[in-house]
């Protein structure tokens, strides 16, 4: 039976079901009412308070965040920082209390300035531009390739996970998660529901999916907030 609960101003949206993380990979996105991934290219206009504490939560969670090149410049990522509330629980659920590394799928190698600092980004790319493209040598932090003229998001998981990173949380964009979906490789999904219309915003490449037909899920709870805000989290019929 679907979990159906309503959240005030002062109640943390984490606290209804989102611990512990799956093992495999949860995707974290929002959408506006008519559809949009975002506005002007960020998820930022589309947000909430609520959004942003449960953006906080689910880090804490993970063994790793996941997140394309183009989300990362845009929304000006920097390193995970956790409360001392959140490495508490990083700890009652066996994982470091050291906030978990980003890692960013990237062709170019271009990161922004604000992602480095305590704990360097994990920079995924290809075999060809690891070799070829000066950027990628040129960036402090580990360098994963995986596949050879494009990043193979099957190989890159699976080469995570030989670190112990298994629990991943993928914050978007919208063409990375669709790689993950084409993939058969997203086990959760954690949907917020803006009440705003944003009308359309092109956002990633838009490729085709190769699914054959849609993958269903299970609707696991839906939190509704006093500002009219829909936290969804569906699984995957495994």
């Amino acid at each position: 039976m679907t979990e159906v609960g309503r959240i005030g101003a002062g109640s943390a949206v984490e606290d209804h079901g989102y611990r512990p993380a799956p093992d495999g990979v949860r995707a974290n996105m929002i959408f506006s009412a008519d559809g949009a991934a975002g506005f002007h290219d960020r998820a930022g206009p589309l947000s909430c308070t609520a959004d942003q504490q449960l953006l906080v939560a689910l880090r804490a969670y993970a063994d790793v965040v996941l997140v394309g090149a183009g989300t990362a410049r845009a929304e000006r990522y920097g390193p995970v920082r956790l409360s001392p509330a959140h490495r508490a629980q990083r700890a009652a659920l066996g994982l470091s209390e050291q906030p978990p590394p980003i890692a960013v799928v990237s062709q170019s190698g271009k990161l922004p300035d604000t992602m480095f600092g305590s704990t360097p980004p994990i920079l995924i790319t290809s075999a060809r531009s690891a070799r070829d493209n000066p950027e990628v040598h040129a960036t402090p932090c580990e360098v994963l390739s995986c596949g050879e003229d494009a990043v193979d998001i099957a190989g890159a998981l699976s080469r995570l996970r030989d670190r112990g990173l298994a629990r991943v949380l993928c914050e978007g964009g919208p063409t990375l998660l669709d790689e993950l979906v084409s993939a058969d490789l997203v086990d959760e999904l954690c949907v917020t529901l803006a009440p705003k219309l944003a009308g359309s915003q092109p956002i990633g490449r838009g490729i085709a999916s190769t699914l054959p037909a849609p993958v269903g899920l299970g609707l696991h709870h839906v939190l509704v907030s006093e500002d009219d805000y829909l936290f969804l989290r569906y699984g995957r019929h495994r």
